[in-house]
């Protein structure tokens, strides 16, 4: 696959899907409680609906699991180290019916356990922020009615690292104690994906993350970040991979160069 062009399809794609959530966003959400008690809002199903047809277009050899489809039980087959895409329609739906701004529209393409394509976008500030592994990494961000800038991840600074954490889903203690090993310079509290790419930009460090996550809620993030330099690992160092049974996440570290 042409993984450049692909990006640009795919970029395209999440701008149009995060168009569709906007008038619930400034609406009527209509949340309701899913089977794991979290949030859905028809912001939800509306990005879904752009996004799995969109991708069926573009890809219609490579299956799609999606959250909001997975809900429904309609989970693909996905073959060990075959590429499948990973979607999360809305992701901080608690944010976004805070209506803080703070949600993102996520597509990943991964491949041999990898994310090797990721856009995230995030409808509200329109940020965009786009990455690919092949032929070479390549990460890059457009804000709102600019130009495409190419990012990368910072050194980690002498002062101390900036560490993002999850406005929502913090786990307080067991992050204090695995931020006692590094010299903090500031935290950073903030709600979705755009945690990944505030590291791949350059303007945090380190983002640890304790509590449970599924997989479409940290690929495309983690594909831009991988794209920018940066990288992510288990707790104990280990490659953090995909394709997972039930496609949940243990905790992880995302970090800078």
């Amino acid at each position: 696959m042409d993984l450049v062009a692909l990006l640009d399809d795919i970029a395209a794609l999440a701008v149009e899907a995060g168009h569709a959530t906007l008038p619930f966003y400034e609406g009527d959400h209509g949340a309701t409680a899913k089977s794991d008690g979290s949030p859905v809002t028809l912001a939800d199903h509306a990005a879904e609906a752009v996004i799995l047809p969109g991708l069926a277009r573009l890809t219609p050899a490579i299956p799609a699991v999606s959250e909001e489809a997975a809900e429904r039980g309609e989970i693909p087959a996905v073959a060990a180290r075959q590429p499948f895409w990973l979607v999360d329609p809305l992701d901080g739906t608690k944010e976004f019916i805070k209506r803080n701004g703070e949600f993102t529209v996520n597509i990943a393409l991964v491949d041999k356990g990898q994310p090797v394509l990721g856009v995230v976008y995030a409808p509200a500030s329109g940020e965009l922020f786009a990455g690919s592994l092949a032929p070479k990494p390549l990460a890059w961000r457009q804000r709102a009615g600019g130009e495409r800038e190419t990012i990368t991840c910072r050194p980690q600074p002498r002062a101390g690292v900036t560490v993002v954490s999850s406005r929502s889903h913090a786990n307080d203690e067991a992050l204090a104690a695995y931020l006692k090993a590094y010299s903090v310079a500031e935290t950073l509290a903030c709600g979705s994906s755009v945690k990944f790419c505030r590291i791949a930009e350059g303007v945090a460090d380190l983002y640890p993350r304790f509590g449970p996550t599924c997989e479409w809620d940290t690929a495309a993030g983690h594909a831009v970040l991988l794209a920018a330099g940066g990288g992510m690992t288990t707790p104990e160092g280990d490659p953090f991979r995909y394709g997972k049974a039930g496609f949940r996440n243990g905790p992880f570290i995302a970090h800078g160069k």
